[in-house]
């Protein structure tokens, strides 16, 4: 650096070649020292398309895109042509700051210019059309390009999959000619960040099979949280496995991802053993994921243990921490803490309570049998409640047998989810506990009048690397009839030990009256 400087005070001193002025600046961005090259590039007289690009380059690497829209400016009003290369970087621009109406305009002026044939710029600007969530312009753009590369696929697949559109996505991706890693990384994310867990792991094991495709740290990072929510522990260790092997472990989001995995699996002692090597590394999201599995498992205190722990070493909570810490108290039934630490959010740390808070909240209350308080806190809420907050209040009235209070919560319970017939249910019992046999009458004749059914049960069960889903007397399982064989065995054991139980009962009985 140094050097470079002695360079350009010389070159100041004895007057400015253009030819050396340009191989300062690009030498000061490469170190990079982009306010030094800025204010040398603002010296020279006659400015090429190409330090423009260059400095425009500069800038969107370190995400100041209004400072590149401002560059592009300038380079029109001094008469300076942008040429293809300018718009690769000034379309990413529009789409981080996001401006629609710059994204637009930028999209005007490379088609007056000629460039409307450049694939690598009509990439650039079908991914800001993407990440902008305008799909039909990206899809039109697709559509009239004579030449697409895997890069402009995966930029369409990765936005139908940011708008949740997974089938769209998953029909492009069938139709690509040839495949990388960000194509299948790309679907992965899509079906997981849209909650398609099963989907999303399924989809990580045909990649396995594929030859020449290695998962990258933004793969693991997206098929973990699958692992995670659908408690495939078996592949997930199998993940952490590859992922320490291939060196992707010492990044944070993937080791942060391994964290949450064996958090939310119950294995919570090895994920202390992940967050005590992460370290000093570690960051928010480490400590959500330890306190978050705490919650979760019942570890109430070793939750909140944490939380003192992660505020004394400086980390600063935000929303997520507080539903953790919130959970923990709803588990351990520390109402008086629960109600502290929902104040300190708005009052200590400038969080506005959000859906999730205040469902926390209802259901800390309605648990601990304050139902009126609960209710109260509803109504007082600043956002309309949804079905979670509701229903975590119809559920404590259930428990404590609140007739009242009960009907109030399922009313609108009704409005948001016509269709779910277990608030039909939850409602029905409490009238029967009651004795309010003609509520369980109405409630009957709603259901069969609205044709309500109730979704059936499933589980998971994870064997041999995959996960097989079963649903109740399901007979699709290709392997059904040695399934129902072994599961009679076990029936026909279970029922010859309870017979050996009550005989022995019985024996002992004999003899305590012998005794006596």
């Amino acid at each position: 650096m140094n050097q470079l400087k002695q360079s350009l005070a010389y070159t100041l001193k004895n007057g400015m070649d253009q030819n050396q002025t340009q191989l300062l600046i690009i030498q000061l961005l490469q170190t990079p020292n982009i306010p030094y090259a800025q204010k040398l590039f603002n010296l020279i007289p006659k400015k090429t398309v190409f330090l423009y690009n260059k400095l425009i380059q500069a800038y969107s690497s370190i995400n100041q895109s209004r400072q590149c829209l401002t560059l592009y400016s300038q380079m029109c009003l001094n008469n300076c042509s942008p040429n293809e290369h300018s718009f690769i970087f000034l379309f990413p621009a529009c789409a981080t700051i996001p401006s629609l109406l710059h994204g637009q305009i930028l999209h005007t002026h490379f088609l007056k210019s000629g460039f409307g044939l450049d694939y690598y710029a009509l990439t650039a600007l079908l991914d800001m059309y993407a990440k902008l969530r305008m799909l039909p312009s990206a899809r039109q753009v697709f559509d009239e390009m004579h030449v697409r590369n895997v890069p402009t696929w995966n930029a369409l697949i990765a936005g139908y999959s940011r708008c949740g559109d997974m089938k769209e996505a998953s029909e492009l991706f069938k139709s690509m000619p040839e495949k990388n890693v960000v194509s299948w990384t790309s679907m992965i994310s899509g079906y997981s960040q849209n909650g398609q867990f099963s989907r999303a792991l399924d989809m990580f094991l045909w990649m396995e099979k594929e030859r020449g495709v290695k998962p990258n740290r933004v793969t693991i990072a997206s098929v973990l949280p699958a692992c995670a929510n659908l408690g495939a522990l078996e592949v997930g260790e199998r993940i952490e496995a590859y992922a320490r092997e291939n060196g992707l472990f010492e990044d944070l989001y993937v080791s942060n991802t391994v964290l949450e995995m064996y958090a939310r699996c119950g294995k919570i002692e090895v994920a202390k053993r992940v967050f005590d090597e992460i370290g000093q590394r570690r960051n928010l999201c480490s400590w959500n994921s330890m306190i978050m599995g705490f919650a979760l498992h019942g570890k109430c205190i070793e939750a909140l243990e944490y939380y003192d722990q992660m505020l004394y070493e400086g980390t600063a909570p935000d929303d997520v921490t507080f539903v953790g810490v919130l959970l923990a108290c709803t588990h351990g039934g520390l109402v008086v803490i629960g109600r502290e630490l929902f104040e300190s959010m708005a009052e200590k740390c400038h969080i506005k309570p959000k859906l999730e808070h205040y469902g926390c909240m209802v259901d800390l209350l309605g648990r601990a049998g304050a139902l009126q308080e609960a209710y109260d806190l509803i109504k007082s809420m600043p956002m309309k409640p949804d079905a979670v907050v509701w229903g975590a209040l119809l559920g404590a009235c259930s428990f404590h047998n609140n007739v009242e209070l009960a009907e109030k919560a399922a009313q609108p319970l009704f409005q948001l989810e016509p269709w779910n017939a277990g608030n039909y249910v939850i409602l029905s019992n409490i009238y029967a506990s009651a004795g309010r046999w003609d509520g369980v009458a109405k409630l009957r004749k709603l259901i069969k009048g609205g044709q309500i059914t109730k979704a059936a049960g499933f589980s998971f069960i994870e064997e041999g690397g995959e996960m097989h889903k079963f649903l109740v007397e399901d007979k699709s399982h290709p392997r059904c009839e040695e399934i129902y064989e072994i599961l009679d065995q076990v029936s026909t054991v279970m029922k010859l030990q309870d017979k050996f139980i009550d005989s022995d009962f019985e024996l002992n009985k004999f003899f305590i009256m012998e005794q006596i």
